[in-house]
């Protein structure tokens, strides 16, 4: 078994549950924003749609195409224009209040405290993330687990996303940690892993829900504490 020593994790679902923290946040938004205007019955319609206009705008950012200002904003204005309702200053309210709220929301994937609490004892242990720094940082703090990570690398700092190997190796030299010595674990198969993979790192995959999915990846586990096994 190689002996690692630092373990470079993903921030969003793999520690902290962002698709559950995330529909919180946007139910809350609605009800009390847009509930009257659109009906509380056209929720489940409006998260559709959302849905669909923030993986097409995260993929023009993760191209460069587009700020993270547009990605946060038109985000909400494209799916009220959607839903019927062109309000350009409820849309940058709406975009105000889920980057404040949503980071406060401290649902952790199951396992995340007690595995992060055992390995910290053995490993150096560090996030590597495409958040938004202003919101990925309060999800630590907030969530309580900041203190497990000796160093946080996002995607605004590094000067590019993942898979980007440059942001693998900018966490690398931050941690002064080396290739060999290191793991990456996460539940992209391609940002996490397959970027990972690029630069000679280890990986873990994180695949909820028992799915099957074909990857190069070192290891693949389907609850967190899986970890343990693997690296005790």
């Amino acid at each position: 078994m190689k002996r690692y020593k630092d373990l470079f994790f993903d921030l969003d679902d793999t520690l902290w549950d962002f698709k559950r923290n995330s529909e919180e946040t946007l139910r809350e938004l609605y009800h009390e924003y847009l509930a009257q205007e659109l009906g509380k019955e056209n929720y489940a319609q409006f998260i559709l749609i959302y849905h669909r206009i923030n993986e097409r705008l995260w993929n023009d950012y993760k191209l460069n195409k587009i700020k993270k200002s547009e990605v946060a904003y038109q985000r909400f204005l494209f799916t009220l224009e959607e839903s019927g309702l062109s309000n350009a200053s409820l849309a940058r309210l709406l975009a105000e209040e889920y980057l404040r709220s949503s980071p406060a929301k401290t649902n952790l994937i199951a396992g995340a405290v007690e595995v992060l609490e055992t390995l910290a004892k053995s490993y150096k242990l560090h996030i590597i993330t495409n958040g938004f720094t202003e919101v990925q940082i309060p999800k630590l703090h907030n969530s309580g687990i900041r203190h497990y990570f000796t160093t946080l690398t996002t995607s605004e700092e590094a000067g590019c996303l993942k898979p980007c190997g440059q942001i693998f190796n900018f966490a690398l030299e931050k941690a002064e940690a080396q290739i060999n010595e290191s793991l990456m674990i996460g539940d992209d198969p391609e940002g996490d892993i397959r970027g990972a993979r690029e630069i000679g790192l280890d990986t873990v995959l994180f695949v909820k829900h028992h799915k099957r999915i074909q990857t190069e990846s070192t290891y693949t586990i389907s609850e967190l504490k899986e970890l343990l096994q693997i690296l005790s």
